[in-house]
Order: C-alpha cells, then structure tokens, then sequence
C-alpha cells in the first residue's frame, strides 16, 4: 500500500476507544484540553484547512445546526493544522462560534494520536468523533476528503447517547 492509499483508507480510532486527552492553542494566547470538557459530550472535527471551499461549507453547516448540538449538552471542537491566527480570522469571516483549534506545532500531533493525519499532504483527514461524557468515542467516521460529511451522523450518534442517558 503506498502512502497515498494509507492516506485514503485512515483507520480513525474506534467506538469504544478513550479520546486521547491534549492540549492545543484555540486562540495565540489561551489553550484548550480535551478534558476541559469532561462530564459532557464532545464533538470533535478534524478538518483539512482553513478556507478551503468544503471545509467552508462544513463547519458552517455545524454553526447553523449548533443549537441542535446543544440540545444534547454536547459541545462542538473543530481542529486543523492551521495556525491560531489563521483560525481567529477564518472563524471571524464565517462568523464560527465553537473552537478552532491548532494542530500546528508540532504539526498534526493530535491527529495522528486520532490515526487521522494524512502525511502526503500534511493535514487531516475529513473525521468526525463523538465522545460521550467520560472521554470514551461512541462514534468515529472518515469522509473523503473532498466531501462534507453533513451532521446526520453526528445527530444519530448524539442521539444513542442519548437514550443510554449518557448526555447532561
């Protein structure tokens, strides 16, 4: 398998699995630590870049349905390999009120603690995780990378969290 089938065939860390905890900048002066978020669902985007017109589409799409996030008592972080202050001014344009956070140094360390970094191109992959109220992924899923995976997912998964009373 070369490094370019590697890439399109991520295999995302599973149901079941702990989150990996980390660390990453959200803006050039405050951090953010997964455990932060500890007694509440979490869901966690990987995204490639920055400005790129499906990552655009994607995570303005998440704005939008944030309420209905919300009505889970989930929070929403979305990460890329981008830098803090490219983030701030990608998030101020789309005008994006959930995290964007830095995997920028060293470069897609937390994806690759996810199994989601796609080394020919130096970002992540399109992933999706929701990780319930312990730190524990309930569900995990790989787009590719050219298409916006939508929240249904997110919501079904969500909603299984849900109806084991998993959720705040």
């Amino acid at each position: 398998m070369t490094k370019a089938d590697a890439a399109r065939h991520a295999s995302p860390l599973r149901p079941g699995d702990r989150a990996p905890d980390f660390e990453l900048l959200a803006t050039p002066d405050q951090k953010v630590m997964l455990s932060d978020f500890r007694g509440r669902p979490v869901i966690l985007v990987f995204y490639p870049e920055d400005w790129s017109p499906v990552c655009s589409d994607q995570l303005g799409l998440y704005q939008a349905v944030l309420p209905e996030f919300q009505k889970f008592g989930a929070e929403l972080i979305a990460i890329s390999v981008d830098s803090a202050w490219s983030h701030l001014a990608f998030a101020k344009d789309r005008n994006l009120h959930f995290p964007l956070l830095a995997d920028f140094e060293p470069k897609g360390n937390v994806a690759r603690m996810y199994h989601v970094y796609r080394e020919v191109a130096g970002t992540s992959e399109r992933a999706l995780y929701v990780i319930d109220a312990d730190g524990v992924i309930r569900w995990s899923y790989v787009s590719p990378v050219g298409v916006n995976p939508g929240a249904d997912g997110i919501l079904r998964a969500l909603e299984e969290l849900n109806g084991r009373g998993e959720t705040t």
